[in-house]
């Protein structure tokens, strides 16, 4: 009796297993979400790098084909979380409504119908056990009794203090308890048959009920097992044609590398195949600048005054910051304005400051490609001012002996894309070092963990305490 409650529990665990598969859906959904946005700035931020890089011809076009691929699959992904949303999600939600009926006083009707169907069915089968319980514990209390009593009239025959009369007594307690248990064994049979005649009822009536919630359990299991199959082909990308197509296409292009092409591309563009530009001769003409060849700037008089040196790269822009100004007497005095560099012809087209800044924080290649090369040459390594030891400003007469800037871990505040090929790109919460400090414009000069240096706004950090 009362076991039927562990029938009418699968009621409410069928609901209850209905919010744990839309939770379920829900979270792989999320992850499906999460993967196609990291495939697709994955592809984004690889693909400018490879564009911008040394990198060229068919290779580079077999390279671009994976992030075209990431792309892709990230669109693919797309459609597997709105189909586990739009879909699945919502099927076992409008059936879950439909197949559960909540009450106004709590629990659902289909767990009310089932707990009433089984009580009553029950009704009358444990209305019947209950009287048999009763019979049989009549029955037993009057063979107790009995016992009792036998045993008593035993010990009072072997007792000479009793008289007749009280020996008369136990002798009639003794038959009456025997009539006790006969009348008590009699009833408690009857009803155990009375039960059993009422137990084939009782067994179909529990069982109409019974099938009653079967059913309803078969139809959630054959629905859970049908949603289940329509996850799972939304899932399987394998059998998408266009999931295919996608590698098929990632192959193609990869095939059609050559690196014979490659070389004869360079060779015509970037080689001795190029449209050459001869030195041919040239009218003079008043309008031309200066043109002083770099050894005669280096020749210069002994007494110069100069004056906006830049010291580095990044303040190419701001000629009055950290400016030298040395004066040495001499018995010529040659001044040359700020705005003319000694140390670089005026109509030199070769690589600016920037552009060797942006060679030094390439994270993935030494140079871009479309970088632009000096054309200036000299056959005297030792009068070069373009030399190593001149660049690295081991023989430059008016550098300042400048210490090195004390480094400082910084935090980012805030999200920040770099604009320019010089700047960093970075979130909110990323640790990088600061490599110098604020200038007038308000930019940091920073490195990133990986290696990557450029310019940053300085109040977009925070010092690490």
């Amino acid at each position: 009796v009362g076991n039927y409650k562990r029938t009418v529990k699968r009621i409410d665990d069928g609901h209850r297993l209905c919010n744990d598969l839309m939770n379920c859906i829900h979270e792989r959904a999320r992850i499906e979400k999460v993967y196609a946005q990291q495939l697709t700035e994955w592809a984004k931020r690889w693909k400018q790098l490879v564009e911008k890089g040394p990198q060229y011809g068919t290779v580079e076009r077999a390279w671009c084909a994976f992030m075209s691929e990431a792309e892709k699959v990230s669109e693919l992904h797309l459609e597997v979380k709105g189909s586990l949303m739009n879909e699945d999600f919502e099927k076992i939600k409008n059936w879950q409504k439909e197949a559960f009926h909540k009450q106004m006083m709590g629990g659902f009707k289909e767990t009310k119908e089932a707990e009433d169907g089984f009580r009553k069915a029950q009704k009358p089968w444990a209305k019947k056990l209950k009287e048999v319980e009763a019979a049989k514990k009549a029955y037993h209390a009057a063979c107790k009794e009995e016992k009792l009593a036998i045993s008593r009239e035993t010990n009072s025959k072997a007792d000479p203090a009793l008289n007749p009369e009280q020996l008369k007594k136990l002798q009639d307690k003794v038959e009456r308890s025997k009539q006790d248990v006969l009348k008590t064994k009699e009833k408690y049979e009857k009803s155990l048959k009375e039960l059993d005649n009422a137990t084939p009822q009782y067994m179909e009536n529990m069982e109409q009920v019974f099938e009653q919630c079967q059913q309803f359990e078969e139809k959630r299991l054959r629905f859970f097992r049908e949603v289940l199959l329509e996850v799972q082909k939304h899932l399987d990308l394998s059998n998408v044609a266009s999931y295919k197509n996608i590698y098929r296409e990632l192959e193609q292009n990869i095939k059609t590398a050559d690196a014979v092409e490659d070389l004869r591309w360079f060779r015509a563009n970037q080689g001795p195949g190029m449209s050459m530009n001869w030195p041919q001769f040239e009218e003079w003409s008043a309008d031309l600048n200066r043109t002083l060849s770099r050894r005669e700037k280096k020749k210069a008089s002994d007494g110069v005054t100069l004056t906006g040196i830049n010291q580095t790269g990044d303040q190419v822009s701001q000629p009055n910051k950290h400016s030298s100004s040395l004066s040495v007497q001499s018995n010529t005095v040659q001044s040359v304005q700020s705005s003319y560099n000694p140390f670089e012809d005026e109509e030199d087209t070769g690589s600016t400051v920037s552009e060797k800044e942006d060679s030094k924080i390439k994270n993935v290649s030494s140079y871009e490609k479309n970088q632009s090369y000096p054309t200036d040459w000299s056959d005297e390594e030792s009068n070069n001012p373009f030399s190593s030891t001149d660049a690295n400003g081991d023989t430059n007469p008016f550098d300042e002996d400048t210490p090195p800037a004390m480094e400082v871990r910084v935090r980012a505040l805030y999200d920040y894309e770099g604009q320019e090929q010089d700047e960093l790109s970075f979130k909110a919460g990323d640790e990088l070092t600061k490599m110098e400090n604020e200038d007038e414009q308000g930019w940091c000069k920073g490195r990133l963990d990986n290696g990557q240096v450029g310019l940053y706004p300085a109040n977009y950090v925070e010092p690490i305490q």
